[in-house]
């Protein structure tokens, strides 16, 4: 008799437990499916894209009155994300527009191109998939009205894809466990 009931115990422990792992799944994937929604959802409200595979950009480029009305918040973005915006009366602005006219560039949007301003002077980093990328990249930047010149400095290779890659395999590794 005690057996039995030792044995009920423990096949009801073991169900308490499996049932606690599946609700750790669902709430991992439910937390993954939530925070892909909200990051798509920034992307979307926000008027300045990244340049890189991850973006999803379908909005319009900003205007220089939401820019100007913006400002500061445009600058506290590029300090937090480690780029260089010159003091200049333009280089905010251009720095915003090169970046949304790099992002939704069709044939970039696998690249990773960060973008620094300084004196109406445009310089590009990153890593581009294709010497043709790169050379994209540069007459995009070159297009942008007010931009006096460009640097290209950007790296031909397979380094973003990895690290596009590692980035939605980290996101997503919950969905094992």
């Amino acid at each position: 008799m005690r057996r039995r009931i030792t044995g009920l115990i423990a096949f009801a422990a073991l169900s308490v437990m499996l049932t606690a792992c599946e609700g750790t799944t669902n709430n991992n994937l439910n937390a993954n499916a939530n925070a892909n929604a909200n990051r798509n959802a920034n992307l979307a409200a926000s008027p300045t894209p990244t340049a890189n595979a991850n973006t999803g950009v379908t909005g319009r480029a900003p205007t220089r009155e939401e820019y100007e009305r913006d400002r500061e918040r445009f600058q506290r973005e590029a300090r937090e994300s480690g780029r260089t915006v010159g003091t200049g009366a333009n280089d905010g602005w251009l720095w915003v527009k090169t970046r949304f006219e790099l992002a939704t560039a069709d044939d970039l949007r696998d690249s990773t191109i960060n973008v620094d301003v300084d004196n109406n002077v445009v310089t590009l980093s990153g890593t581009v998939a294709s010497a043709a990328q790169k050379t994209r990249a540069e007459t995009v930047a070159k297009g942008v009205e007010g931009v006096r010149s460009v640097r290209n400095q950007l790296r031909v290779g397979a380094d973003n894809a990895n690290a596009n890659g590692n980035a939605n395999r980290n996101a997503n590794g919950n969905r094992n466990r």
